[in-house]
């Protein structure tokens, strides 16, 4: 791919999809939350640019949409992956969570991720271009962990995903839209920081992602999320893919 990518989020799995993306020639545009990472992510990409702006809130992410298309022209190829951990609003079981955090989990993930859909497949509809999108799941959509991660809104928000693109994929198929989901295991990030400070968790991932041995690198995830978001990667659409060093194929 060499074109204009729009990535949501600016830490972790986007800033580092966004450094490898613009070292192969792409120009890039970050949405994320926080003008600050993005301003100091964009500072390190040349043919970079950014919008300040929520992905729950719709009529930002339409006006993040419309900046990216001013200053490149067009938009070739989007990434999902702004996220948040659902803790500290109080995820968890489901007898436990609370309706803020469910709310939360899915106003950031599902909706935010159809808020960036909808925008961008309008505009490709509208000037009759193709294009490949790529959401970010998650191993726990499918591959539930009882002990550690029971993030039940957390999982049903990466589940909605997961359907949804599946859905959109077969819809926008012969338009020549490409539409999959990378579902990454534990990652190495600063949404991650809660389990990597905790022994009896670091210890667990060491036999779950046992691959690694350790958590995922970002930038690992970053090298699946770019192969497709490629031509390189046509013509799969409607895949969900795992990056998850072994999790979903290990007791």
């Amino acid at each position: 791919m060499a074109g204009t990518l729009l990535i949501t989020g600016s830490s972790g799995i986007a800033a580092a999809t966004a450094r490898m993306a613009a070292s192969r020639g792409n120009q890039i545009f970050i949405v994320g939350n926080r003008e600050d990472e993005c301003r100091d992510l964009c500072k390190d990409i040349p043919d970079s640019a950014y919008a300040v702006a929520d992905v729950a809130d719709y009529e930002a992410v339409r006006e993040a949409v419309a900046a990216c298309i001013r200053k490149f022209g067009t938009i070739d190829a989007v990434f999902n992956v702004a996220g948040i951990s659902g803790r500290s609003l109080g995820d968890g079981p489901l007898h436990e969570c609370t309706p803020e955090g469910w709310q939360a989990m899915m106003s950031i993930h599902a909706a935010g991720t159809f808020h960036v859909c909808r925008d961008v497949l309008g505009y490709w509809l509208q000037a009759s271009r193709k294009g490949t999108i790529l959401n970010t799941g998650s191993v726990l959509a499918r591959f539930p962990e009882r002990e550690f991660f029971a993030t039940h809104a957390y999982a049903a928000s990466k589940g909605a995903i997961e359907s949804m693109s599946l859905a959109a994929a077969a819809y926008y198929a012969p338009l020549g839209i490409r539409i999959n989901v990378i579902a990454p295991g534990l990652v190495r990030t600063p949404m991650s920081a809660r389990a990597q400070a905790n022994d009896k968790i670091r210890t667990f991932i060491a036999h779950k992602q046992p691959v690694q041995g350790d958590f995922v690198e970002a930038e690992e995830i970053a090298r699946i999320a770019l192969f497709l978001l490629s031509d390189e990667s046509i013509p799969m659409t409607g895949e969900v893919i795992r990056g998850d060093a072994g999790w979903a194929v290990t007791g």
